[in-house]
C-alpha cells in the first residue's frame, strides 16, 4: 500500500462528503483509466492508487480506522492493495458487474436522482486537540472533552419553525434542494440558493434560532485514548460534530492527539531511547546500575570495559503496539562516561600513580592522565 495520504491522492479534504469523494475519484479514475491509456504504467500505477484510496474512504467504517489509525489500520493482511480496481471502477459508475458507465452519464447529462431534500444537510465535522503525557499514551486514558457545537434548538424541536408547521415547499427548486442550469449538452446541479438545500421555507422563523433550527451550546464528550497511539494521531467521534440545519443529520467530531515530550525517554515507533550517566570506574570494573522504564525502574549490569556510547536493549519495555497491545517495542539505554572535573588533591595522585603502573609516561599539567582519559571515554583516543 502507498503511504501517500488517501485524501491528497483524491484531492479531497479530510472533511469531505460521500459525494465529493465519489465526484474526485470518478474524475480521476476516468483521467487515467486503462483503456484511456494504454500501456502507459504510469497511469494504471495512478488508477490503482486512486481506486485503493476510493475503497477505504468510501466505506464509513474502514474511512473511520484510516482517521483514527492512518495506513497503520490496513497494514499486516488488511491492506487496500489486495482490491481489483476494476472493480471499484464498476463499483462507483455502476453496470452491476457489466462495466458499464451509466451513472456518470446519468450524473453530467441530469439523468438518474439526486436524493431528498428531506434528509436535511448534514452538520458540520468539528476537530478539537487534546494532550497527552507519554505514560498516557502507554497504558490509554479517557479524557473528557468540552467544546461548542450546534445543537438542535429547544424551542422549535430543530425545526426552525416558531408554530412547528409553518413549513411550505420551496417553489425554486420545487423541494428538491437542488436546482439544474444547462451548459450547452451539459446539465450541472447547484444547492438551491433560496432555501439552501433543505427543499422548504420556514413562513414563520422560530425567533431563538432564526429558522435555522439549530443553536450553539456548550457540550462535554468522553474519548477512550488507546494504548500504544503515536503523536499526531486523529480518533473520530461519530455524530458528535454540529447538528445540520432544520434537522439535519449530525457531523463528526475529530480528535487530534498530541503525545507531550518526556523528559528522560525518545520514541520511535514503538520503541524507547534514553541515556544515562555513569562513573568511569564502574565502566572500567563492571557493576550495575538502575535505569528507569515506564514500569520503574530496572537492574542495568555494565560489564567491565564498557566503552562510551555502548547501548543496552532492554526487551519489552517500550511502547505497546497500537495494533496488538500485548507486543511491546524495547527500550535502548546509551551509557554516558561521567568523567569527574573537579578531583582533590588525594584523588589526582592515585590517578598518576595508576597511570604509571599501567606504563604512561607523559603525565603532566597539559598531558594528564585525567585528560587522556577523558579523551578515551570520549571516544577520541
Amino acid at each position: 500500500m502507498s503511504d501517500k495520504d488517501f485524501y491528497q491522492v483524491l484531492g479531497v479534504s479530510r472533511d469531505a462528503s460521500e459525494s465529493e469523494i465519489k465526484k474526485a475519484y470518478r474524475k480521476l479514475a476516468v483521467q487515467f483509466h486503462p483503456d484511456k491509456n494504454p500501456g502507459n504504467k504510469e497511469a494504471e500505477e495512478k488508477f490503482k492508487e486512486i481506486s485503493a484510496a476510493f475503497d477505504i474512504l468510501k466505506d464509513p467504517e474502514k474511512r473511520a480506522k484510516y482517521d483514527q489509525f492512518g495506513h497503520d489500520a490496513f497494514r499486516g493482511g488488511h491492506s487496500a492493495g489486495g482490491v481489483d480496481p476494476f472493480d471499484l471502477f464498476r463499483d462507483v459508475f455502476g453496470g452491476g458487474g457489466g462495466g458499464g458507465f451509466g451513472s456518470i452519464f446519468e450524473d453530467f447529462f441530469g439523468g438518474g436522482s439526486s436524493g431528498s431534500a428531506s434528509e436535511g444537510i448534514r452538520g458540520n465535522d468539528l476537530r478539537v486537540t487534546v494532550s497527552i503525557s507519554l505514560e498516557q499514551a502507554a497504558k490509554g486514558v479517557e479524557k473528557e472533552i468540552k467544546y461548542s457545537r450546534h445543537q438542535a434548538c429547544s424551542k422549535c424541536d430543530g425545526t426552525g419553525s416558531s408554530d412547528k408547521s409553518s413549513k411550505t415547499m420551496c417553489h425554486t427548486c420545487g423541494g428538491v434542494g437542488q436546482v439544474a442550469s444547462n451548459q450547452g449538452f451539459i446539465s450541472i446541479r447547484r444547492t438551491c440558493p433560496t432555501c439552501n438545500g433543505s427543499g422548504s421555507i420556514i413562513e414563520n422563523p422560530c425567533t431563538s434560532c432564526s429558522g435555522e433550527g439549530r443553536t450553539k451550546n456548550s457540550d462535554s464528550v468522553k474519548v477512550k485514548i488507546p494504548a500504544g497511539i503515536n503523536d499526531n494521531s486523529r480518533l473520530c467521534s461519530r455524530g458528535r460534530g454540529d447538528a445540520g440545519p432544520r434537522n439535519g443529520p449530525f457531523g463528526d467530531l475529530y480528535v487530534d492527539v498530541q503525545v507531550k515530550s518526556h523528559d528522560l525517554f525518545e520514541r520511535d515507533e514503538d520503541d524507547l531511547f534514553q541515556e544515562i550517566f555513569i562513573p568511569f570506574t564502574l565502566a572500567t570494573l563492571g557493576g550495575t546500575v538502575e535505569a528507569a522504564t515506564l514500569d520503574g525502574k530496572v537492574t542495568l549490569k555494565i560489564p567491565a570495559g564498557t566503552p562510551c556510547n555502548k547501548t543496552f536493549r532492554i526487551r519489552d519495555k517500550g511502547m505497546p503496539n497500537l495494533r496488538s497491545p500485548s507486543h511491546k517495542g524495547d527500550l535502548y539505554v546509551k551509557a554516558i562516561i561521567d568523567v569527574p572535573q573537579n578531583l582533590n588533591k588525594e584523588q589526582r595522585q592515585k590517578l598518576v600513580d595508576f597511570g604509571l603502573s599501567c606504563g604512561e609516561k607523559d603525565i603532566g599539567e597539559d598531558s594528564s592522565i585525567l585528560n587522556k582519559a577523558k579523551r578515551f571515554f570520549e571516544g577520541d583516543g
